[in-house]
């Protein structure tokens, strides 16, 4: 993908208003926010109503205090001393006002639980209804967002790739439903509070509350700071994406990178991709980090001011009582503390509305092709005349390069015609236009004189049958593969479509015949038997017109006689568009067609073009100098793909192209999948920090600012109740005094808190990101050195472990990071304020603790709750992300089939359960959350009951009761923040834990130890002695049955045989992707299981058929070759002069520096090739492999290629696996596989002579039995 497109989509952070993240609400979803809203109201309101009872308490208090210092100085008795709230004290200073004292707590003490019950019940709706509302939500967006990805036209996804649309279906969608759930309620309900509270200010003494909110508008600059928070959200996301689709990349091609031992680069190439990712989530963290900081010294300041401001009111001028001064002071910090407990809310809100901004324009987008719109004609008779009248185009992604320049070409109905020409001259292009997955820039294409663009796309689709050269098949059974192509047909027209395809046979030896599963991208066929049940999908829809993209060239030529026959059969009727190299496959079709630039240069019959000596021309006289009866028989041919092809998911079939590439792992059934998830333990915490040790400086000083930051609470309540102490010293100097030294005291507080929260900010967002990318990368080091075997089970699909890596190692901060910071605030604010309350009062101490177990019981039992629903989710979403991923992969398939619809229907369908573990969720957070809550009404209830008692029979000094109380009810807080900090421990854990399962995996042959064997002289002489081999993940097919062959150094063994027959395997084996299971194979006499794998893996080149080229410029592909030193430009030229491609590459704009796409989508089949045969040379390796080495392409280039080749094989131990009769002749050795043994050896001459297999199949292209 360009990556201008994607800088300029990405560029306007957040356009999402927060109300507009709610789009998708039902009327009902709307109700239950609604009634959750008036829930988190009242709950929000409930602190403040508790201010009024509070102010008249302590005005009893304090007045109850200087009555007693009033008896105690003047030694007199205080008979009908009336007091300000006319309750008359009766009896003598000893039996002091008991009845009073005793009857006002038991009232407060109702008051409090009454609404502690209150909001219980509140707390639990507005969290309940909040949070299934949300699910409803979220499954909506999950289901929109994924059906108008399917809706949109090819030309889209060549612009976005694919781990880019997975990470934003897994990530961004959670962090909407972040936003949208919980959070606002508990926003709503601070909020209110921090409303209530200015309101108890201003009712009660409107002076004062002035004074304090003077200094508001300090807050509001620390609020305008939050929203730098939002821009670095969306840029971290941005910088992961870029990752993420390395991994992506990497992942998808492990063996390329295991056979050119790139393994080392690739992990480095992800690393510096995530330095990016990390610098803004430090960015985030320091932000975070002052924001906080700045709103505590704010607060404290204004402590300062409205204490020192209050008591003079109280003092000076006697306009407020003690009371009134706690109500309104109290009043606006609850309000100003709510506000700053709002702020967490704030920011899950911003991150949640950056997210939606992508999400919610995909889903807003029109797509410019819609393959679902009922619009369009259909129209009643097809006869099938195409034809294009001047088209131009060129691709979205490349659009400076022009792949049709005024193209016209008429395609008569029941004719076929062929369509010839090299390498991306555009024929591809021509079909997929016809498809109708692009729309040409100029010019029209028309079926029967309509303009296709006024036709129904569904129905144009539903006539068209095509058979492309890479076919792509979907992880289900054959039957289910052939019934896609028409829905509802019955069994008798898949046996009849498999047995028109010649697939029939092959499917009846399998043990479940129709029943077989194919694999992920159809891993479990070999080539030439995905390509016939892509074949019979085709047929079976009984198509108009039928396309045929190098429909046989991946057979070998037992089956391409008979798949060619039944294609012959069926074309009869039908207007039929074949695109060919094979000269056997295009001398019969009624039109050629010769393309050249872009443009139809000619056009006629076989005999006709060969007169006119033009591009045709040169094609078959190209073809015809090599023996003409080998050719025409044995002509394995090119796959040339339009530049822009986005490669299938049998690109992970890279090296093995025909033999059976297990990709995805049928023997073992889902059920057993699910039972090796459960078994994780979550990992200890200890070992996630033996990740974090490097980090150690860091959260040294990070803990001891969150320690700091923590004793800052305790302090506070010390200094609250040394205020109301204050109020009854009668001496008006020492007053005066001690409240100038409590001002103060104020000040310093805030200035230390602003300094230490900075500190826990930076230092552990610092720390956390740090650990992120080093288990990123130590993850995603440990996948590349798992064996190749081990990516063939399904569960390790390139979706499934590039999500892991997305998700997985971002949750173990959960562990560290700032979480530890918040464990460590709470606990030093618990251990303060125990310290402060057992010196004051013990007795009291006690019963309040008798509260606490519940406050952390609370947040425990919610912590185990969310345990298990983080796994549940996990799993849910991991199966509807492989059928996202299966689809996004194949979206040409699948448009061609028409099958959008199915696909979105299979995805909605796995959506389900998610969502209803979302709904369980709902109700057990709810409770947690609303015990949570009241618990500390139910503490206040009996704490001053109590208190009352003390004051009145042991003499407590009153403010010592408020001292012990909010100190131990400030560090419940405490604690209760820690238990809203649980959900992420747990996920952290969890995450963790399949995490180190990675780690811990030791790979059967592992690529990273330097164990094993290596020598100098190396010769390169290959013994296979008595092979047994069977791919892992299909236990039951024996693919080797005791292979013996060797080839001395310098030798080249030439393997033949049909597909399936293990060839490819064979070359695995050399490789040391898999081991035999039984019988060995030798170099130079060493075994290979000994011998060091990446010692072994450099002596070996390989090019394969479908070669896999890295997203980056060319210069970096070859030089891909050899990654144990640095190449100097110098040789990149010299193997690029060998490979035939210097002058190809000097004639691109950017030269060596092109970048050639996403998989090598930007070039054509031969451009590729001969990257990949370069990058082969700059190895210098002492064994060549080619694996069908030269199949993709076209008669010019395939002669220059050979002879480079053949040059390079000089010297070289070389095996050749081809179904090309002219490129075997010369081999020294030729071994004829069947069913996974060497039936015959020998050379040429030789095996004519014996007149076997291989004479038979020079000479009639029978099959080998």
């Amino acid at each position: 993908m360009s990556n201008r497109a994607q800088k300029n989509e990405e560029q306007p952070a957040i356009r999402v208003g927060f109300f507009e993240l709610f789009r998708f609400a039902t009327c009902k979803d709307i109700l239950m926010m609604v009634v959750g809203c008036l829930c988190a109201l009242l709950h929000g309101s409930a602190q403040p109503l508790m201010l009024l009872v509070f102010g008249l308490l302590t005005d009893a208090f304090i007045e109850y205090d200087i009555e007693l210092q009033e008896l105690s100085d003047d030694r007199k008795e205080c008979v009908n001393n009336t007091i300000q709230w006319k309750k008359n004290y009766t009896a003598a200073y000893n039996l002091s006002a008991l009845l009073d004292i005793e009857y006002e707590m038991m009232m407060f003490a109702f008051y409090y639980a009454g609404i502690g019950a209150a909001v219980f019940l509140l707390g639990y709706l507005q969290i309940s209804l909040w949070v299934t509302a949300a699910a409803k939500q979220i499954q909506l967006i999950r289901k929109l967002y994924f059906s108008k990805v399917m809706r949109m036209e090819i030309g889209w996804f060549d612009c976005t790739s694919v781990g880019e649309l997975n990470t934003r279906m897994s990530d961004d969608i959670n962090k909407i439903n972040d936003a949208i759930a919980d959070q606002v309620s508990i926003f709503v309900q601070r909020f209110t509070t921090f409303v209530c509270g200015f309101c108890v200010g201003f009712v009660k003494g409107w002076k004062l509350t002035l004074v304090i909110i003077a200094a508001s508008p300090l807050i509001g600059v620390g609020a305008g700071l939050m929203a730098l928070v939002r821009l670095l959200t969306g840029m971290e996301l941005q910088a992961y994406a870029k990752a993420g689709s390395v991994a992506d990349e990497v992942l998808s091609s492990i063996r390329t990178v295991a056979a050119f031992g790139g393994e080392k680069k690739e992990v480095q190439r992800y690393d510096r991709n995530l330095v990016s990712a990390q610098r803004w989530g430090i960015r985030k963290g320091l932000i975070v980090g002052f924001f906080t900081g700045f709103m505590w010294l704010v607060i404290f300041l204004c402590y300062g001011l409205a204490f020192w401001y209050g008591s003079s009111l109280v003092v000076d001028t006697k306009e407020y009582t003690p009371g009134t001064l706690l109500q309104v002071f109290f009043g606006v910090l609850i309000a100003a503390m709510n506000l700053g407990q709002a702020s967490p809310c704030l920011e899950a809100f911003a991150s949640g509305r950056g997210a939606a901004t992508i999400i919610f324009e995909t889903i807003d987008r029109e797509p410019e092709i819609d393959c679902l719109s009922e619009a369009g004609y259909k129209l009643d008779r097809v006869k099938g005349d195409i034809e294009f009248h001047n088209v131009t185009f060129h691709y979205p992604s490349r659009p400076e390069v022009k792949i049709l320049d005024q193209l016209n070409v008429v395609v008569k109905s029941g004719e076929t015609t062929a369509f010839v020409g090299s390498s991306g001259a555009g024929k591809s292009t021509a079909i997929q236009l016809i498809q109708r997955f692009y729309d040409p820039k100029e010019g029209m294409v028309t079926l029967d004189g309509h303009d296709i663009r006024g036709l129904n796309i569904q129905w144009l689709r539903s006539l068209i049958g095509i058979v492309e050269q890479e076919p792509v098949l979907f992880a289900t059974t054959i039957a289910e593969n052939i019934r896609y192509g028409r829905p509802g047909v019955s069994d008798k027209d898949i046996i009849t479509a498999a047995k028109e395809a010649n697939a029939y046979n092959f499917i009846m030896d399998l043990p479940q015949k129709f029943d077989t599963l194919v694999g992920e991208g159809g891993g479990q066929m070999s080539g030439g038997q995905k390509q016939r049940i892509a074949i019979a999908r085709a047929l079976v829809r009984n198509p108009r017109i039928l396309l045929l993209d190098m429909a046989t060239s991946a057979l070998d030529n037992e089956s391409e006689a008979v798949v060619q026959a039944a294609l012959d059969k069926v074309r009869m009727g039908r207007t039929t568009i074949s695109i060919a190299h094979r000269l056997s496959t295009i001398k019969n079709a009624d039109v050629i067609v010769g393309f050249e630039h872009g443009q139809a240069v000619e056009r006629g019959k076989h005999n006709e073009l060969l007169e006119r000596k033009g591009v045709y021309f040169t094609l078959v006289t190209l073809q015809s100098q090599g023996d003409k009866a080998l050719n025409e028989k044995a002509r394995q041919i090119t796959y040339n793909v339009a530049s822009i092809r986005r490669r299938s998911r049998s690109q992970l079939s890279n090296l093995i192209p025909e033999a059976s590439v297990p990709t995805g792992d049928i023997s073992i059934s889902r059920p057993d999948n699910d039972k090796d998830d459960e078994l994780v333990e979550p990992a200890s915490a200890a070992r996630i920090l033996k990740y974090n040790t490097p980090e150690w400086p860091y959260m040294l000083f990070g803990s001891i600012g969150a320690a700091i930051n923590g004793g800052v609470n305790p302090v506070y309540s010390l200094l609250f109740s040394q205020i109301l102490a204050t109020f009854s010293v009668q001496d008006p100097v020492a007053q005066r005094k001690e409240i100038n030294s409590i001002c103060l005291f104020f000040v310093v507080v805030g200035i230390v808190s602003f300094f230490t929260q900075l500190l826990q900010g930076y230092a552990f967002s610092k720390s956390g990101e740090l650990l992120t990318r080093r288990l990123r990368r130590l993850g995603f080091q440990a996948m590349l050195g798992q064996e190749v075997g081990w990516f063939d089970d399904h569960r390790n699909s390139p979706g499934a472990l590039t999500t892991r890596l997305a998700t997985d190692a971002s949750q173990v901060q959960g562990a560290t990071g700032s979480q530890i910071g918040m464990i460590v605030n709470s606990l030093a604010n618990i251990g303060v304020a125990l310290i402060i309350s057992f010196y004051f009062s013990w007795k009291l101490t006690l019963l309040i603790l008798c509260f606490l177990p519940f406050i952390a019981l609370s947040s425990g039992f919610q912590a185990s709750m969310l345990t298990g629903f983080a796994k549940q989710d996990k799993e849910a979403m991991e199966a509807a992300g492989q059928i996202s991923g299966e689809a996004l992969n194949n979206i040409r398939t699948i448009a061609g089939l028409g099958k959008e619809k199915t696909f979105v229907e299979m995805y909605e369908a796995q959506l389900d359960a998610p969502y209803q573990a979302a709904l369980k969720k709902a109700n057990v957070y709810g409770a947690c959350y609303g015990f949570s809550q009241c618990i500390i009404f139910l503490t206040n209830s009996g704490s001053y009951r109590f208190g009352g008692y003390l004051v009145q029979k042991e003499g407590l000094h009153f403010s010592l009761v408020f001292r012990v109380i909010s100190a131990i009810v400030t560090s419940g807080t405490a604690l209760g923040r820690a238990s809203s900090y649980t959900p992420d421990y747990a996920k952290a854990k969890i995450s963790a834990a399949r995490f180190f399962q990675l780690l811990d995996r030791v790979p059967q042959i592992s690529v990273y130890n330097d164990k094993g064997e290596k020598w100098d002289n190396f010769q390169g002489n290959i013994d296979f002695i008595d092979c047994k081999f069977t791919y892992p993940s299909r236990p039951d097919i024996q693919v080797l049955n005791g292979l013996n062959v060797s080839v001395k150094p310098g030798q080249t063994l030439a393997f033949v045989g049909s597909s399936g027959c293990g060839k490819s395997t064979s070359v695995q084996l050399l490789e040391r992707f898999y081991d035999p299971n039984h019988g060995k194979v030798l170099i130079d006499g060493h075994d290979t299981t000994r011998v060091n794998v990446s010692f072994l893996r450099s002596k070996i080149g390989i090019v394969s058929q479908e070669p896999i080229l890295f997203d980056c410029s060319i210069a970096e592909n070859i030089k891909y070759g050899d990654n144990l030193r640095e190449i100097s430009m110098n040789e990149v030229i010299s193997a690029a002069k060998k490979a035939q491609l210097h002058d190809f590459v000097m004639a691109l704009p950017e030269k060596y520096d092109t970048n050639v796409g996403s998989q090598g989508s930007q070039l054509s089949r031969g451009q590729k090739q001969r990257i990949a045969i370069a990058r082969a040379i700059i190895r210098d390796p002492k064994i060549l492999l080619l694996d069908e080495a030269t199949s993709a392409l076209d008669t010019e280039s395939e002669k220059t290629v050979q002879e480079a080749l053949d040059k390079a094989r000089q010297g070289r131990t070389c095996i050749v696996i081809a179904h090309r009769l002219s490129t075997i002749q010369n081999s020294d050795i030729i071994a004829v596989m069947s069913r996974g043994i060497v039936i015959e050896k020998g050379a040429h001459d030789q095996l004519m002579a014996l007149k076997g297999a291989y004479y038979k199949l020079v000479t009639t292209g029978a099959p080998i039995s």
